[in-house]
């Protein structure tokens, strides 16, 4: 078992809510791991502790074995930690290629207001292109990212993450606002995406996650109820009445 990333009884509290209630749980090489769970589970609270955008109060996150707990988001993201956002963080008014052009100067660690003369830099356009072609973008790279469709949008943040050669992607409910068809197509790159490196999914569309996740945990009120493959899950009586009830 190789886990590339992992949570260690992580605790936060915000006043008398316990928003997290010493979760523990890790992301294995090859896998997708989905977080489900109800609104107000406590999910996009453990999601930013462990991108470092929230610190917790108790317990620790590692990356490829190293513990990051105290790390920034952008040294994260450097050690190799792809995100994408629930709500799009894309820089709307650039193109295609200067959003993905962005996250490969972020990778490369240099100082990110400079990167109008990196479009210039071969070796940094040659990433970006690499990336967007991966995720089906490559025919677009001038259009103007606010002209994309949702679709696309999801698509280029995808490329975005790409760019930093992630260990591990962790993403936001990227299916949020799709229609079926956009499900689909972003259900099969992220199917693709696993053994490039392993995906931490929190998504509510219940039907992508029986199809992407190998494995799944239930978020329960700051608590982990349930973690187990999709027949497990699907099978949990616990997991039914908590969340599930007729989806399954």
């Amino acid at each position: 078992m190789n886990v590339i990333l992992s949570t260690h009884d992580l605790t936060k509290r915000f006043g008398a809510l316990t928003a997290s209630d010493g979760i523990s749980l890790d992301l294995r090489a090859g896998e997708i791991h989905a977080i489900i769970g109800p609104n107000g589970a406590g999910k996009s609270t453990l999601i930013q502790q462990i991108c470092g955008a929230l610190r917790p109060d108790a317990g620790r996150v590692n990356l490829m074995g190293r513990d990051v707990t105290q790390a920034t988001v952008a040294d994260r993201a450097r050690a190799g930690l792809g995100r994408t956002f629930q709500i799009s963080a894309l820089a709307m008014e650039d193109t295609v290629l200067q959003n993905a052009v962005l996250g490969a100067l972020g990778a490369s660690g240099r100082v990110w207001r400079f990167w109008r003369p990196a479009l210039k830099d071969g070796a940094l356009v040659d990433r970006a292109t690499a990336a967007l072609t991966r995720v089906g973008l490559g025919d677009h790279p001038a259009s103007r990212c606010a002209d994309l469709s949702h679709g696309q949008r999801r698509q280029l943040e995808v490329a975005v993450a790409l760019t930093l050669s992630p260990k591990a992607f962790i993403m936001d409910e990227p299916m949020a606002g799709l229609g079926a068809e956009g499900s689909a197509q972003l259900t099969t790159l992220l199917d693709g995406l696993r053994h490039e490196a392993p995906i931490l999914l929190v998504e509510h569309d219940m039907d992508a996650v029986f199809a992407l996740a190998d494995r799944i945990s239930v978020l329960v009120y700051g608590r982990l109820i349930a973690t187990g493959t999709v027949a497990e899950i699907r099978a949990s009586q616990v997991v039914r009445d908590a969340y599930l009830g007729n989806a399954t």
